[in-house]
């Protein structure tokens, strides 16, 4: 990690998926109870990979989400119909109870990434935290609650409430605004090169690209692998 002159920040503003909350893990737990309970290895569909293919179809779509070109409702739906066509399994009502399914368990689970809990409560009395997320609204909250850090928040933002996904400038004004925070004085974390990372430093607030199997952004403020590296930072 490169170490920079400490600035004095006053607000933190984290995402959620795959920085604090341990996407992966979670993700997978739910798929492999989705595998044995739906049976489908009888449909020649190993457990892991069912992952592999979910995950590359999953990342694919969610770049499109993102990008604007694809709503919340479609990236559902084509997520695991595509994950199954991989296969050459063609079944709508699979994919439907498969997708049900997997939205209604994964955000009940409640790991998070290495350290992200014991950071957060050290940094509680310090500074102003806050969430930047473009995960779903009816979703995150329970991830949040689920995994335990929902009190640590002081403003939780998602891209439906702004209007605006990451890396739009809009919804890092609009959190801005609603953590009355200034640019100079705000710190952005995220493991998203383009969507935290990009989109941080287009309106001028400083970031931490979340790196713990690289590569990292060359351009960020401060590159980590683990949550402990952002004491000497910031504490």
């Amino acid at each position: 990690m490169e170490v920079h002159p400490v600035k004095r920040y006053r607000h933190l503003f984290f995402d959620l998926d795959h920085t604090l909350w341990d996407f992966r893990t979670n993700s997978r737990a739910v798929l492999h109870e989705l595998h044995a309970e739906l049976d489908l290895a009888a449909r020649d569909i190993p457990a892991d990979g069912l992952i592999e293919v979910f995950e590359e179809v999953n990342e694919g779509l969610w770049e499109r989400y993102e990008a604007g070109r694809l709503d919340k409702e479609v990236l559902r739906v084509l997520r695991f119909r595509n994950t199954l066509l991989h296969f050459g399994v063609k079944d709508d009502r699979l994919a439907r109870a498969l997708g049900d399914a997997y939205i209604g368990r994964s955000p009940l689970r409640s790991a998070l990434n290495p350290g992200a809990m014991e950071l957060l409560t050290d940094l509680r009395p310090h500074y102003g935290i806050h969430l930047i997320t473009n995960g779903f609204a009816e979703v995150q909250g329970l991830k949040l609650a689920s995994s335990r850090i929902h009190h640590l928040f002081d403003v939780v933002l998602t891209s439906e409430q702004a209007g605006a996904r990451k890396p739009a400038a809009a919804i890092f004004h609009h959190a801005l605004r609603s953590a009355k925070a200034e640019v100079h004085e705000s710190l952005m974390i995220g493991d998203n090169a383009q969507a935290d990372i990009a989109g941080a430093r287009a309106v001028g607030i400083d970031q931490v690209h979340y790196a713990p199997e690289g590569p990292r952004d060359p351009e960020a403020t401060y590159g980590i692998a683990h949550f402990d590296e952002l004491r000497p930072i910031l504490l």
